[in-house]
């Protein structure tokens, strides 16, 4: 990874695309493998690739590049998309692990990993709707 420059988006740090599709395809291919993460895993319809192209379009426009998902699908409405699915705090800390651990995978740099993790954890905490 390259060295941060106030400048820099996160989208940037992360390698642009390439490195956003790497990052959203390690995170899925280990929800799918580790047994930890059986209960979000079994909320994603199978094939998972729509669910893919969704993260990783959300993910760039967060992250300061593209605004893909929008582009394609109007506000996000997070929040919202996700009621459907019983989503408390084992289900939250399932998907913080899988994503801190693709991102250890993938070699980001420890500061970016803990700036985006402090993110994804607010995120994640928000889209709880399930008590526990």
């Amino acid at each position: 990874m390259a060295r941060m420059k106030e400048t820099d988006t996160t989208y940037t740090l992360i390698g642009g695309a390439d490195g956003l599709r790497a990052l959203v395809d390690r995170f899925y291919d280990l929800m799918a493998l580790e047994p930890e993460f059986a209960g979000i895993h079994a909320m994603h319809p199978r094939p998972n690739d729509g669910s893919r192209d969704k993260l990783f379009m959300f993910l760039s426009g967060w992250m300061g590049g593209p605004d893909l998902f929008v582009q394609a699908f109007g506000h996000p409405r997070l929040r919202a998309r996700h009621l459907p699915f019983a989503i408390g705090t084992n289900e939250r800390d399932q998907w913080l692990r899988a994503m801190a651990w693709a991102m250890q995978d993938l070699g980001i740099d420890e500061p970016l990993r803990l700036r985006l993790m402090e993110s994804f954890f607010q995120t994640a905490d928000w889209m709880r709707n399930t008590p526990g």
